[in-house]
């Protein structure tokens, strides 16, 4: 719920298209722009976020602000938004100030590229991630904030349809795959709906879904993030192929794939898209187990 006395403002699809020809922002395909310009969307997605008033909400590219807003009339402690373009990054507070101005204190902007951030470049330790992720880095920046930042807990991100099936496919399906295994290591994730392509601005050719996903222990393992991480990239780079065959080069040998593959209890006929995350980590254990000194890299 909204602060007492405190009014949003929602962004309409006229006031985006104000504020952008005003700023001279044109949507940009390499930085994966493409803004939700339908309040009733922000709204919902804000909804299912079910915000605490002491949650410290972070959202990937703000960009215009149209979610930051409906964040913050949810009810959101705090928002923390990163920003990469500089533009965006510095009309977001006059945005904010402007449009909810009972609540501007609760927003706070950092210009910089979500792959790259730690904790010590945020204002305030997040516990939830909300964000429209461009889709172009989107899997590669929710892992990297899921190993940067250990305070998020939970979060709900929209992202590509066909990425959204791989983040939150279990083992053996069709589309399961890289995505799936490492996000798992650290979050259970799941489908949280559709979004429909006519919210955007510009109307992207993909459809987009929502995930949630809510922070897990990973598999109790003496190998590192790493080996685990270097070992599923290898299975999968050839996974049409038997683990036997696949593993050759990372484990340096087909018959020592076989062997490490049997030492921690697979069957080395299988194929990567059979085995879920505890599998890996019992496999880059083995390896680790077997040969402490040997190189950690492909």
């Amino acid at each position: 719920m909204v602060a007492e006395g405190a009014v949003v403002r929602l962004l309409t699809p006229g006031d985006i298209r104000e504020l952008a020809g005003r700023l001279g922002v044109r949507p940009s395909k390499r930085l994966g722009q493409n803004f939700v310009v339908e309040p009733g969307t922000v709204r919902r997605i804000a909804a299912l976020a079910a915000l605490r008033p002491e949650d410290v909400v972070l959202e990937v590219g703000p960009g215009l602000g149209s979610l930051t807003l409906a964040l913050l009339e949810a009810g959101a402690g705090r928002v923390v938004g990163v920003e990469i373009d500089p533009v965006l990054a510095a009309e977001l507070p006059r945005t904010i100030a402007a449009r909810t101005p009972g609540l501007a204190d609760r927003m706070a902007v950092v210009a910089a590229d979500a792959l790259h951030i730690d904790d010590r470049d945020l204002p305030a330790m997040p516990s939830v991630l909300v964000a429209n992720l461009p889709y172009n880095v989107a899997v590669p920046v929710l892992l990297h904030l899921l190993a940067a930042l250990p305070s998020l807990r939970r979060g709900l991100v929209m992202v590509q349809a066909e990425v959204a099936d791989r983040m939150c496919a279990a083992p053996g399906s069709r589309v399961y795959g890289t995505p799936s295994v490492k996000l798992a290591w650290f979050a259970a994730a799941r489908l949280a709906g559709p979004v429909p392509r006519s919210v955007f601005w510009p109307v992207p050719n993909v459809d987009s879904r929502l995930v949630a996903f809510t922070r897990r222990d990973p598999p109790d393992t003496i190998a590192t993030r790493e080996e685990v991480f270097g070992v599923i990239d290898a299975a999968f780079r050839q996974r049409r192929k038997t683990l036997r065959a696949a593993l050759s080069g990372w484990a340096g040998s087909a018959p020592e794939a076989e062997r490490l593959l049997r030492t921690a209890g697979i069957d080395p006929g299988a194929r990567g898209e059979s085995l879920g995350i505890s599998e890996f980590a019992r496999l880059a254990a083995a390896r680790q187990s077997a040969s402490p000194t040997a190189p950690r890299t492909i």
